[in-house]
């Protein structure tokens, strides 16, 4: 995610770094690139205007002047006006009388049918009793594509092609009040460009359900006609919010930085992947970090609390500070990481310096490495895994033999499992200390 934007950001932090004090020549310097970096992401230019200029006004002022560390103090400034340009977090609106209705608009393409089921997920997570209604009776496969996602997801979904999506919006309400629905999420027909006709329809589901929320689903990587898209559709029906899909292979960020300040219209989620756990709600402060190169810890953090299971993970962690880790519990580990999602996206959360090497690590090679060594692991057996000490040199040739690896792999294994044990057991000793010189 922003990973060309991120880059070009932190050259330009990096060289900002460096230098004991700041002129008012070295931050316009240094706001030009900026300026560049951003247009280049494809940011609306009226958005970039407006951000140079605030962030320039503050960085010459006294704060930074009088800093101990001008070049971290204008970070702090751009990052501060980059939250403030990414706009206040706006949250799904679940109030009045049940049920509720949230309505899902965009244009083909966008992933607006995947986003409804992923959306169905997440609130039925948080304890939602949800009805999917099918409203696209157009495309080929729209609704057998959202009754599968129903079915993956646990949600029932109200489908009938021979009616048209404004009477079957308004069936799907009535049997959500009689059957104890509490949400109601109505998936809408898009177009390849906005029409009249498509307008017409929106407006007709609109006024038959009176919808809680109206979210557009917009792709990300169109960069500046996402702004167009989204202004089109405001025009024409009451939005009150932004689904931005894709996120996660968009290296350049300009939606997502100038949608909110030229629409005006909140961003409520973002799609970060394929799986139906990547859709995450909107957080400007977590946004701006991650395009600055600074990581997302709380996401992070949340990740791994959805999919780690805790007790699990306290008795794994009490093992490995004790140095009776075994591999059988290395390989459950492996296994929660990849439940996180793709890796890339994990290092890509990663804060600071170890993010930045994080960044210049190829994560399909960290992929591979995870594969061979669940292979190699899952071709020992039960003793072999809990006591390593008796993998003698036959024990090793089998399970290459078994794991399609070679004994060097093996062996290789064996040898960061030790220094894994190695380095716990010295954490243990000294209570943490020295732990800095261990990780360089």
């Amino acid at each position: 995610m922003f990973e060309t934007l991120t880059g070009r950001l932190n050259q330009i932090f990096d060289n900002l770094r460096k230098r004991g004090k700041l002129s008012e020549a070295d931050v316009d310097a240094a706001m030009k690139e900026v300026r560049l970096a951003l247009l280049e992401a494809d940011v609306h230019f009226s958005v970039v205007k407006t951000f140079i200029a605030k962030v320039r006004e503050r960085a010459v002022g006294a704060e930074v002047s009088k800093a101990l560390n001008p070049g971290q103090q204008v970070i702090k400034i751009v990052n501060e006006e980059l939250i403030d340009t990414l706009g206040e977090p706006a949250p799904l609106n679940l109030t009045g009388p049940k049920p509720r209705v949230v309505l899902m608009v965009g244009l083909q393409g966008a992933g607006k049918t995947t986003i409804t089921g992923k959306l169905a997920r997440l609130l039925k997570s948080k304890g939602e009793r949800i009805l999917m209604v099918a409203g696209d009776p157009y495309r080929p496969a729209a609704v057998k594509q959202l009754q599968q996602l129903g079915e993956r997801v646990g949600v029932e979904v109200e489908a009938d092609v021979s009616i048209k999506p404004p009477e079957l919006a308004k069936r799907a309400l009535d049997k959500a009040e009689k059957g104890g629905y509490t949400l109601v999420l109505v998936d809408t027909a898009g177009r390849s460009q906005m029409d009249a006709q498509l307008m017409d329809e929106l407006k007709a589901i609109h006024a038959n359900v009176n919808p809680v929320d109206t979210l557009l689903v917009i792709d990300s990587m169109i960069g500046q006609e996402a702004v167009n898209i989204a202004n089109g559709f405001k025009d024409a029906i009451n939005l009150t919010g932004l689904v931005l899909t894709k996120m996660d292979g968009d290296s350049r960020g300009g939606a997502a930085i100038s949608i909110r300040s030229v629409t005006g219209v909140p961003i409520k989620f973002i799609g970060t992947g394929e799986k139906l756990d990547a859709l995450e709600t909107y957080d400007p402060a977590r946004l701006s970090s991650r395009i600055l190169g600074m990581g997302d810890m709380i996401g992070l953090i949340e990740k791994a609390e959805a999919m780690f299971d805790q007790q699990t993970a306290e008795k794994q962690a009490q093992k490995l500070m004790k140095g009776e880790f075994s591999l059988e519990d290395w390989l459950e580990q492996m296994n929660q990481m990849k439940k996180m999602g793709p890796l890339s996206q994990i290092m890509d959360m990663l804060p600071g310096q170890m993010g930045q090497a994080a960044r210049g690590i190829d994560p399909n090679l960290i992929e591979k490495q995870f594969k061979q060594s669940e292979a190699i692991i899952n071709s020992m057996t039960l003793k072999e895994r809990r006591n390593p000490d008796i993998l003698n040199a036959s024990r090793r040739r089998r399970i290459a033999a078994g794991s399609g690896m070679d004994v060097q792999d093996v062996n290789r294994l064996i040898k960061q499992f030790r220094e894994t044990q190695k380095m716990m057991k010295t954490i243990q000793k000294t209570g943490g200390k020295g732990l800095g010189r261990l990780f360089g």
